[in-house]
């Protein structure tokens, strides 16, 4: 049967719940009755813990429970919180301190969560932390990117926590020892607080047998794992459920001290305990993105074609292991690390450090946009030192011949870069830009082009889990392994199994994020949930296909390979059944099949996909302020077949939108002794809508061959491509005046300082 006809269009059924104020957020369900819970946060960056009083809190109005790491430990429980580890260049094992629920003997960053207050109402548990008595013998901060310094763990004495490398070293340098020309740029990427709409809280209850904690996360089932084994107990014992969640973007993935906590106090108290994060408080708390800086370098030969990049990071940790933060700007950044050129010798090496700052973990892209960053930043510096168009010079280094594989291992199965690249020049009026600068230039105004080239790597678990069941009024419901954080699960996969199936959408109930009713599953990151959910679902549908096929062979009194459906109804020649999927549902209900009535399936995608496209930015820059404005924004994108264009098209928004605010306006600011001095919004800048052009968005897909359905996640596209599209404006629009050198973000006190030292602006 015919599977995949022409995608089209679909609004989101979940918004209606969503705008009318019906959302289930996870501080909007905490049980009736649930106490409430704070958390006594460090005020310093670097000290030794010298005094940890609680007893007055304990005894405070309403208070029901204080919890210390000692009492943590005196449950049993197991306080280390969990973080990928790598091994590095030499073999020897990346640093691995411990990373406690609670501060145990020292602080290590500001924020870092010491003690849990428990009480009647929020405002006493608030007022018994006040009582708590923490002394302690302040040490210097550590909050430059580069080892040294006071030591924050001794398992890392220079706080290098990883040197890692990859890539064929010999091979690379020989092709810089034999180059016609050589480029290299140094290129800053800052750190930026993600600040999801809502955020992070949980809610714990306990029977007396079970614990089951809601919290607002990117899936269920590594936060079931860790909670069975930090509390003890068997993961029959663990319930872990996400209801809405207002926005994740890879910082909601991991698991936070919090939640733990929240789990031991239920189950001391007996009653559910709730906690939600305040904005500052989670500015302080939350996993941060980016702040690496990269040393880039590009060979070229006499024919500008490239023969070797190397790049030499160092990437800030901040205090501690998070759960993914030595894999990003590793193995994550090593996935895409030659983008869409074909080089034939690449290598990297990456220091990690540790600093005393706020853990430093995924956001948007993983990896994947700094990586892109990096390589289009200095394709962009090489064009202008070579001569060429930026374009034409990525023309010359497209890989041409596919399936091809990079230096660093990964296999792109397909790939039409020139078709892409010359759509977005039509849509973006390459050719009229000359004339628009001019304009720009008649009101005082400096006016820049910058093109980023992107390909992403899919990342995450290849596995996924489905079921769906059939229920006694006449529909079916939909349990997925993935978790929407806003992307509109809800409406892609129900609308996914009403085109399989023939089951009318508005008949199909959608379930997802609840352990008890999900077997397992691989969560949501890596834009990996509409290929995986995707192709489970689709072999879920083959398998209800083949089962009501053979039900249906005995009611027609034909053979079973007689049966076809159409993906509306069943048939077979010469007999006039011709039943719907429903009607048959209804049909083995009918004769007591009630194996006929539930299907799961678990299904592997073997190959990832490689999403890429073009992102052309305009920026204008006014030379009296330094304000910057992105005038005219352009995305071509290859997503490969798509399930529901506008849906794809407001993931791109999403994406572009977020990096234009680290482009343009975010940055996160520690002083000497680790205090955030960016830790609201006054004074950490977030984008708003007069910062976001209208984004003109198209599609050029090539099918990938790594799935059935030809599919290529697009959820975190949108970013990739941002940061060096902008950048690459704002260099071009500089770039007359001398100015070689532009990093993120692009403020206006930042650019009107460098046009003031240019080395034409006296002219």
């Amino acid at each position: 049967m015919e599977k995949f006809g022409k995608s089209q269009s679909f609004k989101r059924s979940e918004d209606v719940r969503f705008l009318t104020g019906h959302g289930r957020y996870v501080d909007d369900i905490a049980p009736d009755g649930a106490l409430h819970a704070i958390l006594l946060r460090s005020p310093v960056a670097h000290a030794t813990i010298t005094t940890l009083d609680v007893s007055e809190a304990r005894e405070a109005p309403g208070v029901h429970l204080v919890l210390t790491v000692d009492d943590l430990l005196a449950a049993g429980m197991d306080v280390r919180m969990d973080g990928a580890v790598l091994t590095n260049r030499d073999g020897s094992k990346a640093a691995d301190p411990e990373r406690p629920m609670l501060a145990r003997g020292k602080l290590r960053h500001v924020g870092e969560p010491v003690a849990l207050v428990v009480a009647e109402t929020i405002d006493q548990a608030r007022d018994a932390a006040e009582l708590i008595e923490l002394d302690y013998d302040e040490l210097p901060a550590h909050v430059e990117l580069a080892p040294g310094g006071e030591t924050i763990h001794p398992e890392a004495p220079d706080n290098r926590a990883f040197d890692w490398g990859m890539g064929d070293e010999a091979a690379t340098a020989a092709a810089f020892e034999a180059a016609a020309r050589t480029v290299r740029l140094e290129v800053g990427d800052n750190r930026v607080i993600v600040n999801a709409m809502e955020g992070r809280g949980c809610y714990a209850e306990w029977d007396g047998a079970r614990i089951h904690v809601a919290f607002n996360g990117q899936g269920v089932w590594d936060m079931k794992s860790e909670l069975a084994h930090a509390m003890g107990l068997d993961e029959g014992a663990v319930r872990i459920t996400n209801p809405d969640v207002g926005g994740g973007f890879g910082m909601k993935a991991a698991s936070y001290p919090e939640y733990f906590c929240v789990a031991q106090a239920a189950r001391v108290l007996g009653r559910p305990v709730r906690w939600m994060s305040e904005r500052t408080e989670g500015m302080l708390s939350d996993h941060a993105g980016r702040d690496l800086v990269t040393m880039a370098e590009l060979a070229f030969d006499a024919d500008n074609r490239i023969t070797g990049y190397r790049i030499h990071t160092i990437c800030n940790l901040g205090a501690y292991n998070s759960g993914f933060g030595q894999p990003i700007q590793t193995q994550l950044f090593s996935k895409v690390l030659t983008g869409t050129y074909d080089i034939p010798a690449a290598c990297m090496r990456v220091e990690g450090i540790y600093t005393n700052t706020t853990q430093v973990d995924a956001y948007r892209g993983a990896g994947r946009p700094e990586a892109i960053y990096v390589l289009e930043r200095v394709m962009d510096r090489a064009a202008r030192e070579l001569g060429l168009d930026p374009s034409e010079l990525r023309r010359i280094n497209f890989i041409k011949d596919f399936p091809y594989t990079t230096p660093t291992g990964e296999t792109y199965d397909v790939g039409d870069f020139p078709r892409v690249l010359d759509h977005a020049i039509a849509d973006a009026d390459v050719a009229g830009f000359a004339a628009r600068r001019a304009e720009s230039e008649a009101q005082g105004k400096l006016r820049g082009l910058g093109l980023c080239f992107y390909i992403e790597s899919i990342l995450g678990d290849p596995a996924e889990d489905v079921k769906v069941a059939f229920t006694e009024d006449g529909g079916a419901t939909i349990y997925v392994g993935t978790q929407s954080n806003g992307q509109g699960h809800e409406t892609v996969f129900a609308k996914f199994l009403s085109d399989q199936t023939g089951i009318p959408f508005e008949k199909i109930g959608f379930v997802q994020g609840d352990s008890d009713l999900i077997a397992r599953g691989g969560g949501t990151g890596g834009s990996r949930s509409v290929t995986t959910q995707a192709n489970v679902t689709l072999a879920c549908v083959n398998q209800m296909v083949e089962g009501f096929s053979t039900f249906l062979a005995e009611e027609m009194s034909v053979d079973a390979g007689a049966v076809a459906f159409d993906d509306e109804r069943f048939r077979a020649e010469g007999s006039n059944l011709t039943p719907t999927m429903l009607e048959v549902a209804d049909m083995a209900r009918a004769k007591g099949r009630e194996d006929l009535l539930t299907w799961a399936a678990r299904d592997r995608i073997e190959a990832r996909s490689y999403p890429n496209g073009a992102h052309f930015a305009e920026v204008e820059i006014d030379r009296e302020t330094g304000v910057a404005e992105v005038v005219k924004y352009t995305v071509v994108d290859d997503f490969g077949n798509l399930i529901n264009p506008m849906l794809a098209e407001g993931q791109v928004h999403g994406g572009v939108a977020q990096g234009l605010g680290q482009a343009l306006c975010e940055r996160v600011v520690f002083d000497e002794d680790g205090q955030l001095l960016s830790a609201t919004f006054m004074d950490y800048a977030m984008p708003r809508a007069d910062d976001v052009p209208f984004i003109r968005f198209d599609v050029e897909p090539v099918p990938s061959t790594g799935n059935p359905m030809g599919m290529k996640g697009c959820g975190e596209a949108g970013t990739v491509g941002a940061l060096a599209a902008v950048s690459n404006a704002v260099q071009d629009a500089l770039w007359p005046l001398g100015v070689k050198q532009v990093d993120m973000p692009f403020t206006p006190m930042r650019l009107w300082n460098l046009m003031q030292g240019a080395p034409m602006a006296a002219e």
